[in-house]
């Protein structure tokens, strides 16, 4: 027996679920767990579930079969081999706690990934990266050589089969050619206190105004610089009494379990893009096998 995930959108109508179920019945096939959502403000339907095959039908022959349904109801869906490790590019600078945490999980098995290589634009992390048998590639970036190393790095996307980026705190900006040829791969991870917070030493910033909660943002990227369709967020609450040292090393924690989160929900294929928003189911039975994520 295999299993499956099934992935769904298409505009919202009467008997989409009914018309899954029965096809996926007469396959042979059993559902494990089902979410859905019906977006009444875009008139969009939103499915996941996970099945088992049962009668020995291979992911071809449930592709097969179910292209008249997808035809009948207009979807964009995906099948996926529930076995099978998405490909990952983590891409990082000179903060190294949200590669660390990346790096710990996949290590332990409660990150199922296959991390096909790690880019950074600096050296400081290479040392861990080769101690973990993964490719390291140092993509220097400079105003004058942007588009050169944009090139080098999509090289690397090809030759490694990367199905998604992960910037575990990357410092650069990604240009809009990379953006759009990337929609929808590439998951990037910020402190929340944009916008009031710009620029260096946002904690420091946050520390002199008494903010009194920390949070972090993992979104998508798009061409609008930290703007992207959110996946995940979280906040950590502090008091008068912590420094802005104690600010960093807080914001950090919350850093590396959002973007974790983030990333488990987008290899499982829980995430949806619905314009600027997304949905996001939560997570599948035994889809945590080894820890909680956070």
């Amino acid at each position: 027996m295999k299993n499956y995930v099934l992935t769904v959108s298409c505009k919202s109508t009467r008997g989409i679920v009914a018309a899954i179920s029965t096809y996926l019945a007469e396959k042979g096939c059993y559902i494990v767990d089902s979410s859905q959502f019906d977006d009444v403000e875009t008139g969009l339907f939103f499915m996941r579930l996970t099945f088992i095959s049962q009668d020995g039908a291979t992911e071809a022959d449930i592709r097969d079969g179910f292209q008249p349904v997808a035809k009948a109801f207009d979807m964009t869906w995906e099948v996926h081999d529930s076995q099978e490790r998405m490909k990952v590019l983590l891409m990082v600078s000179r903060f190294g706690h949200c590669l660390n945490d990346l790096l710990y999980r996949w290590k332990i098995g409660a990150l199922p990934i296959d991390i096909v290589g790690v880019v950074s634009n600096h050296f400081d992390y290479q040392k861990v990266v080769v101690n973990h048998d993964i490719p390291f590639h140092h993509i220097k970036v400079t105003k004058e050589n942007k588009p050169q190393a944009e090139a080098r790095l999509m090289e690397v996307v090809e030759q490694s089969g990367a199905e998604l980026i992960v910037l575990a705190r990357y410092m650069q900006v990604l240009s809009d050619a990379v953006c759009k040829k990337m929609s929808g791969k590439i998951i990037n991870i910020h402190h929340s206190f944009l916008p009031s917070f710009k620029g260096a030493n946002p904690y420091k910033q946050a520390f002199e105004r008494g903010v009194k909660l920390i949070g972090a943002t993992a979104h998508y990227v798009t061409e609008d610089l930290d703007e992207g369709p959110i996946i995940e967020q979280d906040v950590a609450r502090i008091t008068h009494a912590q420094s802005a040292d104690d600010y960093v090393s807080i914001g950090r924690d919350v850093e590396s379990q959002v973007l974790a989160r983030a990333v488990h929900a987008h290899i499982h294929h829980r995430c949806f893009l619905n314009g600027n928003r997304t949905i996001v189911f939560p997570p599948s039975p035994g889809s945590y096998k080894s820890e909680r994520m956070g």
